[in-house]
């Protein structure tokens, strides 16, 4: 039914159930995300951490944080920050130097919790995923349930915690499942969507950035409420093709699927420099960098033809160089001659100096896709 212009969902209290209203489908979407997920690996494979500051990261100046156990948290580390600042605000903490193999070990281990209740799961990164349970595999009753089944698996079986959040959607989902961290699990059911939505802050809508919040604000628009007091035109007056996108974020809409097997467009890793460095002493970086990246692509089905190198002056000029070879690289030693042969197409001069290097792989294809492509263009 409508009530004021706006849907109002009806359902069973505390489960949404499989229909159309107002043409548009209402599923039961499970995020879940892993808590502090590496710092929290790192944790239970050492119980000497157990209840100390833990901050994943690579020490340095120019190292950022890729974890912080809650413990760090607590003084104020968050991921993404500056290493330097980290270490500041938690003096005492345990500094880790990340180990994305074992991450990825224990990341395919939750997937496979997440496969025994449905195939429909859409992994966002290692530590996180949306699940469309609208149909389970298990023929538990409710979607609230299944979330409560894998959080008990993951800890059970993995002796990690994670957090869930259930919805019809899967904007509501990821914004449930970060209300209750750490541990945690919220349901917001459809009849509750207004009560929980319209007194956040706009700027925890997601694509709600600082450029926009800023902008919003001077609008007077602070709150989800204030938000939906605008109507779509003024919204795209003010914001383009994204004032629809936040129209529909102030009314809890959100049609997108569950997409499960997404086909990986690229994978990189990349490295910042405590000190700046010329590009001819570069090479030693090249070699960790492209380790790493062949033990993350050996979990691709596919290949992936093009071999791209990032560098970042230190004026924070961002260039890339690519090259696609006749045929994908087939060794860790192939990848790596590519990547420093990349660097001879860098021409800023001898004298410049770099603070960051990055090697990635793009233009991935199915593997007999791959062997009966031509020759691109670099």
């Amino acid at each position: 039914m409508r009530e004021h212009g706006r849907v109002c969902l009806a359902f069973t209290p505390g489960e949404p159930r499989t229909r159309m209203v107002a043409g548009r489908t209402v599923r039961k979407i499970i995020h879940v995300d892993m808590d502090a997920f590496y710092a929290s690996v790192e944790q239970r494979d050492d119980p000497r951490l157990w209840g100390r500051p833990v901050i994943v990261a690579w020490r340095g100046k120019r190292s950022v944080v890729c974890a912080a156990s809650y413990e760090a948290r607590f003084f104020g580390v968050r991921s993404a920050m500056p290493a330097a600042r980290a270490e500041r605000l938690c003096p005492n903490a345990i500094f880790l130097a990340p180990d994305f193999a074992r991450y990825q070990a224990v990341s395919r281990s939750a997937r496979e919790i997440f496969k025994r209740h449905t195939d429909r799961v859409e992994p966002l990164s290692l530590d996180e995923a949306y699940l469309d349970v609208t149909e389970n595999k298990t023929g538990l009753p409710t979607a609230t349930l299944v979330a409560k089944t894998i959080r008990e698996q993951i800890r059970h079986e993995l002796n990690l915690t994670a957090s869930a959040g259930v919805a019809p959607n899967k904007l509501l989902a990821k914004l449930a499942s970060d209300w209750r961290k750490p541990d945690g699990l919220f349901v917001i059911r459809p009849e509750d969507i207004d009560e929980f939505l319209l007194p956040l802050p706009v700027i925890r809508l997601p694509g709600v950035g600082k450029v926009t919040g800023e902008k919003l604000a001077k609008l007077g628009i602070e709150t989800v409420r204030n938000l939906r007091g605008l109507d779509r035109s003024a919204l795209e007056h003010q914001f383009g093709r994204h004032g629809a996108r936040l129209h529909a974020l102030a009314r809890g809409i959100d049609d997108n699927p569950v997409i499960s097997d997404r086909p990986t467009q690229s994978i990189s890793v990349e490295d910042t420099f405590e000190q700046d460095v010329l590009l001819g002493d570069i090479e030693p970086m090249i070699r960790r960098l492209t380790e790493k990246l062949w033990s993350a692509l050996r979990q691709e089905s596919r290949v992936a033809r093009t071999v791209v190198l990032k560098l970042k002056t230190k004026e924070f000029k961002i260039l890339t160089r690519s090259h696609t070879p006749d045929t994908p690289p087939g060794s860790c030693q192939e990848l790596t001659r590519i990547a420093l042969g990349l660097r001879e197409r860098v021409t800023l001069g001898q004298h410049q100096r770099y603070r960051l290097v990055g090697v990635g792989l793009s233009n991935f294809r199915e593997a007999e896709q791959a062997s009966a492509q031509p020759v691109l263009f670099e």
